[in-house]
């Protein structure tokens, strides 16, 4: 007697023939060119537009300031995440396969980590420097100079980098969890696996810089509001040309804080979930599948594209720096003394 049971397919492996391969579980055809589609514009747009900002601000002399200099320094790490994370992260999370080796393996987490937490660094820095704009802005020239922006984009690429390195190099991540991480690392995969003491660093890492961004932004806005009152109060009053400048100047630095502190919002609201997932992933036994581990980590991705588009959405002066850049007229004499805001309302 015949049987008409065929046998079970076998399955995809991400390298034939080839011992301890993943088992390889690609989408169909018209999710996976949407997938790559939607990833490759984040990375293009991480690129492209970080590459903008930084640019505009070291080209253009009347952009030469200590936040400016933090804000370009920012955009560095977040087009290394377009250039050095993203391409690579979009055809594993596509293909489900790792096909660039173990060694490169490393040095892709080591670069998510330590750009990443390099943005954050920045982020609080830049938060530092609001607060004593908005609250001390006659000041604040005198306390934040151009010699202390430096010393924070020193730190914030520093540690950062130093950390990545120290925790994925050595290995002490995977402290404990050997069996796991040799059994999520098969030929293929990359997927990184983190003990709990190390995670809860990680959480204290996040939410320590976060907790002073929120702090600083909450008291920046509630200066802000007493400042806009008190301009009201001068604008009606007609008082001396110095109170004039001074509500100018204390207008103008809260606007950036303002524009600032919807960056701080949109990286919390990006790398939040991922940080709180694994948290519970760890504690809970690592029970996170693949594909919202992925999700969680694009949604903080993305965050490396979104910044310069809130640039361009708030600042006038960057969107004109943007079109001289992009006609060329960056290329003739005297550019860079261009005075970007003679043309803004």
């Amino acid at each position: 007697m015949s049987s008409n049971s065929s046998p079970p397919a076998a399955p995809l492996l991400c390298y034939d023939n080839v011992n301890g391969s993943c088992v390889k579980t690609p989408y169909s055809p018209g999710p996976r060119l949407l997938l790559y589609a939607l990833f490759g514009l984040g990375a293009l747009l991480a690129v492209l537009g970080n590459l903008l900002v930084v640019t505009a601000i070291l080209h253009f002399r009347q952009l030469h300031s200590p936040t400016n200099f933090l804000v370009a320094s920012l955009a560095c790490a977040d087009f290394l995440v377009g250039v050095t994370v993203m391409p690579f992260s979009m055809v594993r999370s596509v293909e489900s396969c790792w096909y660039f080796g173990r060694s490169f393996c490393t040095f892709h987490t080591c670069c998510d980590v330590a750009f990443c937490y390099s943005s954050l660094f920045h982020l609080c820095f830049i938060s530092i420097d609001r607060y004593i704009a908005v609250t001390d802005p006659l000041a604040y020239p005198a306390k934040f100079t151009v010699a202390v922006s430096g010393i924070c984009i020193g730190l914030s690429w520093a540690l950062p980098l130093v950390y990545s390195g120290a925790v994925f190099y050595t290995g002490v991540n995977e402290d404990g969890l050997e069996d796991l991480a040799s059994a999520l690392n098969c030929v293929g995969g990359c997927r990184v696996v983190v003990n709990q003491n190390w995670v809860l660093i990680d959480f204290l890492m996040f939410s320590t810089p976060t907790s002073v961004m929120v702090i600083l932004y909450g008291n920046v806005f509630l200066v802000a509001r007493k400042q806009a009152r008190r301009i009201e109060n001068i604008s009606r009053k007609a008082e001396l040309s110095s109170e004039s400048y001074k509500s100018r100047v204390a207008k103008r630095e809260r606007k950036a804080a303002k524009t600032l502190g919807i960056t701080v919002v949109a990286f919390m609201i990006s790398w939040l979930p991922y940080m709180i997932d694994s948290l519970f992933d760890s504690l809970g036994g690592f029970i996170t599948p693949s594909y919202l581990y992925e999700i969680f980590s694009w949604f903080g991705y993305y965050n490396s594209a979104l910044n310069p588009l809130i640039y361009a959405l708030f600042y006038p002066w960057f969107r004109r720096a943007i079109k001289l850049i992009v006609t060329g007229q960056v290329l003739k004499d005297s550019s860079s003394n261009i005075n970007l805001f003679s043309k803004l309302a």
